[in-house]
């Protein structure tokens, strides 16, 4: 789950992690800032370039997600019915 913007300084650390995971691997981009950068976009501190590697398996927006909106993303992905 990825929240908030990757910084430069985190790009190589979460490149680690995902490498890390064992599969099935699911990268959830929650809020405006792990889906697009949001007000962080064009920061200079900002990487992006592991998303053009990963692409995320669900994009939940909002800023912050409401935790409904949360729950209901994951579980649809996994299958799961309500």
């Amino acid at each position: 789950m990825l929240s908030g913007p990757i910084s430069r300084n985190m790009v190589h650390a979460l490149q680690i992690c995902w490498d890390a995971m064992p599969e099935p691997k699911l990268l959830i981009a929650v809020g405006a800032c792990a889906i697009s950068g949001g007000v962080f976009t064009n920061a200079d501190g900002v990487d992006r370039s592991f998303l053009e590697r990963v692409t995320p398996s669900l994009y939940l927006p909002g800023c912050p997600c409401h935790p409904l909106t949360l729950i209901s993303g994951i579980m649809q992905l996994l299958g799961i019915s309500a």
